[in-house]
């Protein structure tokens, strides 16, 4: 056995090839490029069993040489992945059924029958790779980079693999980020952690690929630095698989909750006071910020117009094919993997990152609620729009952290903080919607967990 730990990078054919010419690779290339053609047959159950689990199991051909490799389930987020992986090598290219056992098997699968395993996908690549060494610091790095071109297969259909990946063989993960974040300075990677055996399930079934991501468990004791943490890698994971689905089939909704993620991103960068200083956070807020403009007032025309749903998707295909998202995307991996924002803060910042939400949390809300002033907004609902920030500030929490707080109809106030953000977005001001501005300031304000947030 041992540990996989890699990075995945979505690119373009002119990507691949200008990747194989690349000066930073060259210089630190210590073998130069190696040219193989890879078979892979995967295998399954007819009920997906082995998906379910999260396993992956293959048979490659890699010249004369037969490899049988089991991949169990592992950690990945943010294109950023981690399992466990077997090999055994064969002496021809039938299944070992037999090698399935141990503590290679998981339990979850013990009483399924091996011989129900049958063929189901393929993925057949040219792969060239290289070994990429160089001394980081008083420690050394070596990375396998694989350009991988070829087609996942199931059936009559199929897609293009297309992909650069990066697998750490010696130092620290931050390594693996570090050079595709350079890589990015001028070339369209996206970080993507859909694996070939995800694509092959995803065209057998174009539902099998998950775009929800386990929710982090917070707790009334999880400290601020911690919480802001999980949030931030849950968000950036989920940003990831939004984009990934969407480029694969265009559906309209999947561009609202990509958006949607990103502005939740956005919103709690900038809610942590001191303990996350502004200079700290300033490269990801501009980042977000200029995606943000471009995307946003596009989705909002888009609810009402179909031709620019229509549009959208070749659109975001531009967009892939631009460094900014990739550069974004890796730039806060790197980010939240060195907890950039503890660095050099404060006392005072220090305190606060250290706190447990059941305290800093109710303090953070009372404070942005009574900032909000909607009293003021039910006069002069045409401003609303200028406290959206705020209202999104309040609102990432109460998504994601309201369990922790002692405070009744919580999930209503929610609720109604939605409405109202809807409406503060809305880009046409007409009568009525100034009216609905009016009726959900008040809604708002009379909810029973605001009045006890405006106390807190």
């Amino acid at each position: 056995m041992q540990k996989e730990t890699e990075i995945k990078l979505r690119v373009s054919r002119e990507t691949l090839a200008a990747l194989r010419e690349h000066p930073l690779l060259k210089k630190r290339n210590k073998s130069g490029w190696e040219r193989r053609e890879l078979m892979n047959q995967y295998f399954d159950t007819p009920e997906r069993d082995l998906a379910q689990a999260k396993v992956a199991l293959r048979l490659r051909k890699d010249g004369d040489e037969v490899i049988q490799t089991l991949k169990t389930r592992g950690h990945s987020v943010a294109g950023l992945s981690e399992r466990n992986e077997f090999d055994w090598k064969l002496a021809k290219a039938k299944l070992d059924v037999k090698k399935l056992d141990g503590e290679c098997w998981p339990e979850s699968l013990a009483e399924l029958d091996k011989k129900t395993l049958k063929p189901i996908f393929t993925t057949d690549f040219v792969r060239e790779r290289a070994e990429i060494a160089w001394g980081r610091g008083k420690t050394k790095v070596v990375i396998e980079a694989a350009l991988d071109l070829g087609h996942v297969v199931v059936g009559k259909q199929k897609e293009e693999i297309c992909e650069l990946e990066l697998e750490l063989r010696e130092g620290e993960p931050a390594a693996l980020l570090e050079l595709a974040a350079e890589l990015a300075e001028t070339l369209a990677l996206m970080p993507c952690d859909i694996s070939k055996a995800e694509r092959g399930y995803r065209l057998h079934d174009a539902n099998s690929y998950s775009l929800s991501l386990p929710a982090p468990e917070l707790t009334p004791e999880t400290q601020l630095d911690d919480a802001f943490a999980a949030l931030s890698w849950h968000l950036l994971g989920s940003s990831q698989r939004l984009a990934e689905q969407y480029r694969f089939n265009g559906h309209w909704r999947l561009l609202l909750d990509w958006v949607e993620n990103l502005a939740e991103m956005r919103a709690l960068l900038s809610s942590l006071g001191q303990a996350a200083p502004r200079q700290s956070t300033h490269d990801l807020r501009v980042a977000l910020d200029a995606l943000l403009e471009d995307w946003r007032p596009l989705v909002q025309v888009g609810i009402e117009d179909e031709d620019v749903r229509k549009a959208a998707p070749e659109q975001f295909l531009e967009e892939l094919e631009d460094p900014r998202w990739g550069q974004f995307s890796l730039n806060a991996s790197r980010w939240l993997l060195a907890r950039t924002w503890t660095v050099d803060r404060n006392v005072r910042g220090n305190r606060q990152g250290g706190a447990q939400l059941h305290s800093w949390l109710p303090r953070l809300l009372g404070e942005e609620a009574t900032a909000l002033q909607l009293q003021r907004y039910q006069q002069q609902p045409e401003d609303l729009a200028e406290q959206l920030p705020r209202i999104e500030r309040i609102q990432v929490w109460l998504h994601h952290a309201r369990n922790v707080l002692d405070i009744a109809e919580m999930d209503r106030l929610y609720g109604e903080l939605n409405k109202l953000a809807q409406l503060a977005n809305e880009p046409t001001i007409t009568d009525e919607l100034l009216d609905a501005r009016k009726q959900q300031a008040i809604a708002v304000y009379q909810n029973r967990a605001w009045k006890m947030l405006l106390r807190m």
